[in-house]
Formats: structure tokens, sequence, C-alpha cells
């Protein structure tokens, strides 16, 4: 797991400095090269060797190889890596969802490249890749055992993301700045196909107040899903480092930006209807506070039966047009319908909404919808203004399950499940401290 970065408090060489100074500051090799004007600095302790990789003057450096410093005869205290330029003008805002700008502090925290120092201290590896097509700076000093400092620095480029090859969000949910429910996962659609998911996984991190185990799933090649091992703790914020930039999403497809989501779990709510006994419960953080008469899906054919299993609230309308034509059912059959509906809160795919039902002369009584839970007005309107996205809704009785990519249906499966289908097989800890595995390509 990628640790804390290198401190940056230490105190540079000035350029004032006397000549032999001045020549430490020019050394720099490359990875397997041989030294260039590398000099050691003499102390009681012994000679201080410091390398960077890349090397100083490398130009279309793959994006996604690491930056390495070593120490020889001494211990590194500080590291720092500036990009200028590079593909992330390119790029484009999420068409849907919400945006996922934190605001200039958040971008500046996502596009800063941190490290890890090995236990010596005579290593540090950059945590993250480079932005494609930029130029980059790594100043990097190290100290002997007298307290003598080495700066060395190395200056190159990375290779530019080709057009057609720019991997980019498409959306994201929930967006900055959200308050959702405790059963909110966290949504991200990719532009173009990720074949190597499991270093897409971990150019992610997911940050909480309330420290948890989670994971990613995919959901086919662009749709990539975290969700805590159990609900999210109410009452806190999440953050949501992207470091997709110079992350390679499959042979020659780089990332060219990094993105920063910032959202809060708000109260807990969870809502129970049961089939059999034509009632929704709303519970707000372990209390009852709400019972409402209700009528399912009459379930004289699959597809008006109600999907029973723990659905997630998706989103929200004060009026909504349904049409049966979008479930496969015409509008002119005998079966089929076009109307208007008051307070609709989508909980599926599959069609599936609370909302007002006024025509509805058996809540409470019967299941004679065609699939959604019927409601009377006022207990869809107070149903339509309590709910958040990410809230859970659990449905028991009927017998049909939600399929697990029935829109967010991803609490039909188990921990142990939802593991076994992540690309690293490894949960990820949301306490900061960095994710499970390697973000680099192999060896240029």
């Amino acid at each position: 797991m990628k640790g804390s970065t290198v401190p940056t408090a230490y105190r540079r060489l000035g350029a004032g400095m006397a000549g032999l100074t001045l020549a430490l500051t020019t050394a720099c090799t490359g990875s397997g090269g041989t030294d260039t004007n590398t000099t050691g600095a003499e102390a009681s302790g012994g000679e201080v060797k410091v390398e960077i990789s890349p090397e100083d003057g490398a130009t279309k450096v793959r994006p996604n190889l690491p930056v390495t410093v070593t120490a020889d005869g001494g211990t590194i205290t500080d590291v720092q890596v500036e990009q200028s330029g590079g593909n992330e003008a390119d790029a484009q805002n999420p068409a849907d969802g919400e945006s996922t700008d934190g605001g200039d502090e958040g971008q500046a925290e996502v596009d800063k490249v941190t490290g890890t120092l090995n236990k010596d201290k005579t290593e540090w590896v950059s945590d993250w890749n480079l932005i494609p097509g930029s130029n980059v700076t790594v100043t990097a000093v190290a100290e002997d055992k007298s307290g003598e400092e080495t700066e060395v620095v190395s200056e190159f480029s990375t290779l530019e993301a080709t057009p057609g090859k720019r991997l980019e969000l498409k959306s994201n949910f929930p967006s900055s700045g959200q308050e959702v429910g405790v059963g909110m996962p966290i949504v991200v659609n990719f532009d173009l196909p990720v074949e190597n998911k499991e270093q897409v996984e971990n150019s992610i991190e997911v940050t909480s107040d309330e420290p948890v185990e989670g994971a990613w799933n995919w959901f086919g090649d662009k749709e990539a899903v975290f969700r805590p091992k159990d609900y999210w703790k109410p009452n806190q914020k999440v953050s949501v480092d992207m470091h997709l930039a110079g992350t390679e999403a499959s042979e020659g497809a780089y990332g060219v930006k990094n993105y920063r989501l910032d959202f809060t779990v708000g109260r807990k709510q969870v809502s129970t209807i049961e089939n059999d006994d034509y009632t929704m419960t709303v519970e707000r953080d372990g209390k009852k506070i709400k019972t409402f008469p209700i009528s399912m899906g009459k379930a004289t054919t699959e597809k008006y039966t109600t999907t029973s299993g723990t659905h997630v609230v998706m989103e929200k309308y004060d009026r909504l047009v349904m049409d049966s034509s979008t479930v496969g059912v015409p509008v002119d059959s005998p079966e089929g319908y076009k109307l208007d509906v008051d307070y609709a809160v989508r909980f599926s795919d599959s069609g599936e909404f609370t909302h007002a039902a006024p025509w509805n002369g058996q809540l409470g009584e019967a299941n004679l919808s065609h699939g959604c839970p019927n409601m009377s007005v006022a207990g869809a309107k107070w149903y339509y203004e309590n709910s958040l996205m990410g809230d859970i809704l659990q449905v028991n009785g009927t017998d049909r399950e939600l399929a697990v990519d029935n829109g967010w249906g991803f609490w039909q499966r188990s921990w142990d499940e939802w593991l076994d289908n992540s690309a690293t097989g490894k949960a990820d800890t949301t306490d900061g401290k960095g994710t499970p595995g390697n973000v680099h390509g192999g060896a240029a």
C-alpha cells in the first residue's frame, strides 16, 4: 500500500554556494544508465550519490513509468515533482452526472505527484502516473551522515496521448457537493474501453472520514463501481481522487486528466416494502418514522412483478411521463399506458418508481400496478421530498429477484462475491493511505 509523502520543509541549496555544490546539482542518471557528472559530497559519513529516473533530457517518456530517486551513501530528505503543459488541457468535463471539479485547491491536490520512501529512506518511488505531453522537473535532496545536503534535478518530457486514445470520464455519480444516502455507490463511466482494469482501480483513491473497506467492480469495460463492505456510516465526508492522467487504460490509450470528487453522506434512511402486507415503512437513523399503504406489481407476468432485493434510490421527478412502450408494451395494446405521474422516485432501470397513483383505490389492500409501488398523493409527495440519491429501498416478498446490474443493484452481491469480482481482488481501505496495488506500467 502506498504510504505518506516525503516531507517538503527541508532546506534547499542556494545558487550562491561553492563550486562543489553547483556540480552536484547536475548529477542525474537514467534507469539502468551510467552516471552523468556524478560527484559525491565528501563528509565524515562518506559519499552521497543521487540518481533520478527518468534521466535528465529524456523525451517521449511513457507517462505510466514511475519516477524513481535513489541515494547511495545517504538518505533522501525531499522530492518535488512539477509538471507543466500536457494533454489535460484537451480533456472535457463529464457529459452526464455533475462536475467532478473539486475547486482549484482540490485539483491541485489530485494533480500532486506524491511518492513513497522505503524503510531505509534510500529509494523514493512516485505513487501516481504523470500527465501525458507534459514537461516534468524532478528535484531531489539527499543528506549524508554529517547533514551535508545534495540536490539533484532532472528535466524530461512525457509522451503525448494520441487523439482517439485519450481516456476521459463520460459521467460520474454522485456529483461534487452532493448529499447522498448511506447506500450510495461511486459510479464512474469512461468514454473508452478499459483493459488494464487493475491499474485503473489502483489509480482511484477513495477517502472517508470514517474509514471502511471497499472495492471496485466492473460492469462491462467502461463502467467501474465502488461500494463499501457495508453501508457508509452517516453524516461524513467522502473524497474520490481519480489519478487517471498517465494511466494506460489499454495499449497506447492513456488518461489525460485527474479528477476530484467530494460528496457528503447524510442521515441513514432505509425504507422497506413488504409485498404481502401492502406497506412501506421508513426508518431514519434506526427509528421508524413513517408507514404508507402501497400497491405493487400485480405479477401476472414477470415485467409486471416488482423486483425484490436491496435497491438504491437513483433519481426523482416531481412529474414524469410513464410510457409502457419503454418496457416493451405498446401504448395502444390492452395493457398499454401513457400518463403523467407526480412525485416519481426511481429505484431500478427496469421502469420501477414509487409514485402517486390517485386512480388506485386499493392501496394497502391489493397489488394492482404494472410494477411500480403506487402511493397516495400525500405519501408519494413526502417520500419524494425526503429521499436522497443513495437511500436504500428494500423490497421483500416477490418472486422476481433484482439483478445486480439492474440500476444500482450492487448490494445484491455479497461482500465476498463483490471482492471476487474486483480486478485487484483486494479490499481498499478508505483511510487516505493509498490503494492496494501498482498503478504503473511495465519497464520501457
